[in-house]
């Protein structure tokens, strides 16, 4: 007489767990843009949601690339910049190309907007010295009349 057993669960096979997805509106929601922004992002081609008929349905490594596109924006890179350091993620070699380039771009940028910030310190300083000359010209002219 012969029976079949069942496989116990340490040697069962894994069972895949679905993968998580996220709305256009949960991303938007998530990360403070609109619904446009991620399409756009889609149209560009930096982005590849699945389709459910109309609905988009964005992976981890979607939602991953939109954070990380943000975070570029937010520290004054351009898309394209942002695009190229992401591009180079080659964690078999520790990553050290993106790496090196993104350390370049932030200095870069640092240095645009330490450049930026004298800048604006210099205009500050004229509109002091424009706005005092103006003030001290009332009153004198307030003292003759």
């Amino acid at each position: 007489m012969s029976y079949i057993s069942p496989v116990p669960e340490a040697e069962a096979p894994a069972q895949q767990m679905p993968e998580k997805t996220y709305s256009i509106s949960d991303l938007a929601s998530e990360f403070g843009v609109t619904t446009r922004t991620i399409r756009f992002y889609e149209e560009k081609g930096l982005v590849t949601p699945r389709r459910e008929g109309q609905k988009r349905l964005y992976n981890q490594a979607d939602r991953v690339r939109i954070k990380l596109i943000l975070r570029g924006k937010r520290i004054g890179m351009t898309l394209d910049e942002c695009v190229e350091v992401i591009d180079m993620y080659d964690p078999e070699h520790n990553n050290a190309e993106q790496l090196h380039s993104l350390i370049a771009r932030v200095q870069d940028k640092r240095a645009r907007f330490e450049q930026q910030r004298r800048d604006i310190d210099e205009m500050l300083k004229g509109l002091d010295e424009v706005q005092a000359l103006c003030e001290s010209a009332l009153a004198e002219a307030g003292a003759a009349n």
